[in-house]
């Protein structure tokens, strides 16, 4: 679907969302369970893995962090990393001179977290291949009954010959990464499902679009995507089909439609994790642990 196809059914969606109610609900307590969020990739920076107890859908205050856990990440040749804790519940990989980057493609990873009471908890993945940016490219569009005149930015990349490669493609608009529901944009081969016979050619026109902010002024009115002077940055990350799966649940449980569509949507639940509690462990844990390797490339919209 082309973007501005998917810009005007958003703009209608809005349109009738004008006329909901806000209806408030109870909901039952529950126990707080570890959250770990482990999306490290192999760019030459710190990586961060952070650990938190879940809290209740409408509280609104920051997730407390998880101190006093040790952290390792272990590869298929028994290297070790080891991230220390920073901030609370924040725990910090950091480059050397020996190993100016984490990983290796091809490598599997193993994490292991212990709690200081004693609960550990574990998770295998390998880091896969990506796909290279080619570039990126902006096109003028003109103005619609819905859409006004802007420039749409597009990225340009080649799915690796051979099937079952998943990518999520993050896109930062001067600097900011473009992460609302909406935005997050994830590949199978080059197109958006499992067996969809893409595989091997340039990814398709929404994929290359999906670097496109969405983002609406006071009057709700749609502002043009990107403006002479903006600069786009877009990086391909590699991530396990279980990581496509994982991400394509929380699009759909964070991107949701309100009002009578609720009826007919899929109901709120926990994503189902790749994270699994020790043997002697029977807690709940959520989150998601990925290694990438990313490829990259920005430009400016110069007139």
């Amino acid at each position: 679907m082309n973007i501005r196809i998917l810009l005007n059914i958003l703009a209608i969606s809005l349109l009738a969302a004008a006329c909901e109610d806000t209806i408030d609900v109870d909901l039952d307590k529950a126990d707080p369970v570890l959250v770990v969020d482990a999306w490290i990739n192999d760019k030459p920076e710190e990586q961060v893995i952070r650990l938190m107890m879940s809290q209740q859908y409408f509280d609104q205050n920051v997730p407390p962090g998880v101190s006093g856990a040790t952290v390792t990440v272990t590869d298929n040749t028994g290297k070790a990393y080891y991230f220390t804790e920073s901030d609370a519940g924040e725990y910090v990989w950091t480059p050397t001179g020996a190993d100016p980057s984490f990983g290796e493609i091809g490598n599997t990873y193993t994490l292991n977290v212990q709690l200081e009471d004693g609960d550990s908890y574990q998770s295998v993945v390998a880091m896969n291949r990506t796909a290279q940016v080619d570039s990126i490219s902006f096109t003028y569009e003109e103005e619609t009954a819905f859409f006004p005149e802007s420039y749409l930015a597009e990225v340009w990349a080649r799915d690796p010959v051979g099937a079952g490669d998943s990518y999520w493609i993050r896109a930062y608009k001067n600097g900011i990464l473009l992460n609302k529901p909406q935005e997050v944009n994830i590949a199978f081969d080059a197109a958006f499902t499992e067996g969809s016979n893409f595989d091997g050619i340039t990814f398709i026109e929404p994929i290359r679009q999906g670097i496109n902010p969405i983002d609406l002024d006071e009057d709700d009115e749609f502002i043009p995507p990107y403006d002479l002077g903006d600069s786009v940055y877009v990086e391909i990350h590699s991530i396990s089909n279980e990581a496509f799966y994982f991400l394509s649940e929380v699009i759909i449980q964070t991107d949701r439609p309100g009002g009578f569509g609720e009826l007919f949507a899929q109901p709120l639940a926990n994503v189902p994790t790749n994270i699994y509690a020790s043997e002697n462990n029977s807690k709940g844990v959520v989150g998601f642990f990925n290694v990438a390797a990313v490829s990259g490339k920005g430009k400016k919209l110069e007139e």
